[in-house]
């Protein structure tokens, strides 16, 4: 479990600095969620903004458990570093479109349009929302829009050779995109304007980039983890003296 706490946390920071590329893909549908209610019943917009997030975050994880299962089949073969070699790639991608300095990546966005051409008049017919079930339910179809955020986060998780671990970090990364998210559906101009700056998208974008060269396998990791290691095994010994 120790393991993967870290691995989580990673997760939650990569779709906290997601935030403004969902902003692009999710922030007009937050708005139409909440347009139709006075804004004195804060409370209601609330809830069916967090009800549609919880939706979004659950398919998600459901993708997670399913390309998941896909990597724990390649766990042990050739192919599993050939996966990690391409989320890594994906990654790095995903922090030159966020800090604006390639957008290629959207091209990976097509590769999910056939699905979502399915799913998207089902969706359309929840519109607009006016229950909580509808909105979890929007959440839920929502969460297939192609995205290459997503679609890079998820062949990282898959990379880690578990199921259930893919799930979680899913699980994660949709939880740790909520701040944006709500703060739209709630009109916070000052939170949305902050993620739109050339300086924090900069930002972002650099600490996805960072985050993909360390998903490369190589000696990078290795030296990281030893060295970890050896500090571990010193004061271990220092304390048994």
């Amino acid at each position: 479990m120790t393991d993967l706490l870290p691995l989580l946390a990673s997760a939650w920071v990569l779709g906290l600095l997601g935030g403004g590329h969902c902003l692009g893909m999710c922030g007009g549908l937050m708005g139409a969620l909440t347009m139709a209610i006075p804004p004195e019943q804060r409370g209601r917009r609330l809830r069916l903004l967090v009800a549609y997030n919880i939706g979004r975050v659950f398919s998600y994880a459901t993708a997670g458990l399913l390309i998941g299962l896909a990597g724990w089949a390649v766990a042990n073969s050739p192919a599993a570093m050939a996966l990690r070699v391409v989320a890594a790639l994906l990654l790095i991608s995903m922090g030159l479109y966020l800090a604006g300095w390639w957008s290629g990546l959207t091209r990976v966005e097509a590769l999910g349009r056939g699905l979502w051409r399915h799913i998207q008049p089902f969706a359309s017919r929840l519109m607009p929302v006016k229950s909580v079930p509808r909105a979890l339910l929007l959440g839920a179809l929502w969460g297939w829009l192609p995205c290459g955020l997503v679609y890079s986060t998820l062949l990282w998780a898959a990379s880690q050779g578990d199921a259930l671990e893919s799930a979680l970090l899913m699980l994660a990364f949709g939880v740790g995109t909520w701040p944006v998210l709500v703060a739209t559906g709630l009109a916070a101009e000052r939170i949305t304007a902050m993620l739109r700056k050339r300086g924090v998208r900069l930002t972002g974008g650099i600490a996805v980039i960072l985050f993909g060269v360390w998903t490369l396998p190589g000696p990078h990791q290795q030296w990281v983890m030893g060295h970890g290691s050896s500090a571990h095994q010193q004061q271990s010994s220092h304390l048994q003296h």
